[in-house]
C-alpha cells in the first residue's frame, strides 16, 4: 500500500496526514476485499485551489470540502473483479499496485466542519478520507439507499479505527 500526501497550503494539522490517510485507507481496503495493493494520491489544497478543481472537472462553480478522482471504473462498487481493460491502466508499472486515484481536500473546510459539527480536526479529517475512499472504490451518494450504503461504511470504517465523534482514539 502506498499513498502520497501533498499540502499546497500554510496550514498545518495538528497530526499526521499520512498516517490519517494510511490507515483509513488500509481500513477501507480491507472491509471492501480489496485482494490488490494499492496506491492513492491526496492534495491538500484551500478554498480556491478546490474551487478551481470543482470548476474545472465538474462544472461546479464554489468551493468544497473533499473531491475524489477514481481511476478505476468499477461496475459494482467494492467489486474488485477488474475487466482486461481496467487491469491493463489501472496499474502502476513499477510498482504492480492499484492506483485507486487521488483526493482532494479542502483545509479550510477541514477545520470549519470540525468546528461546525463538534469534533476534532482529526475525526473530520479521517471522515473526508474515508468519504472520498469509498467513492475511489465505486460508491456514490446520488439517489438515497447509495447515501445510506455510504454513510453506514463511513461510519464503520472510523469505529474501527476508534476515530468517533465521541472517542478520538487511534492516535
Amino acid at each position: 500500500m502506498t499513498s502520497y500526501v501533498e499540502n499546497e497550503t500554510s496550514i498545518s494539522f495538528p497530526f499526521d496526514m499520512k498516517e490519517i490517510l494510511d490507515a483509513v485507507m488500509e481500513q477501507v481496503l480491507t472491509m471492501e476485499e480489496c485482494p490488490y495493493e494499492a496506491q492513492v494520491n491526496m492534495l491538500i489544497t484551500d478554498e480556491e485551489g478546490i474551487c478551481q478543481y470543482n470548476r474545472e472537472y465538474r462544472q461546479i462553480n464554489a468551493p468544497t470540502d473533499v473531491l475524489s478522482f477514481p481511476m478505476v471504473s468499477f461496475e459494482q462498487a467494492g467489486s474488485f473483479e477488474l475487466s482486461k481493460e481496467d487491469q491493463a491502466g489501472c496499474f502502476d508499472p513499477e510498482s504492480g499496485e492499484l492506483v485507486l486515484g487521488d483526493i482532494i481536500i479542502s483545509a479550510p473546510r477541514v477545520f470549519e466542519q470540525a468546528e461546525k459539527y463538534g469534533h476534532s480536526v482529526k475525526r473530520e479529517f479521517a471522515f473526508l478520507t474515508a468519504h472520498s475512499m469509498l467513492h475511489l472504490c465505486g460508491y456514490d451518494h446520488v439517489e438515497e439507499k447509495q447515501a445510506k450504503q455510504m454513510e453506514e461504511k463511513q461510519e464503520q470504517a472510523l469505529t474501527a479505527l476508534g476515530i468517533t465523534r465521541k472517542n478520538e482514539g487511534f492516535l
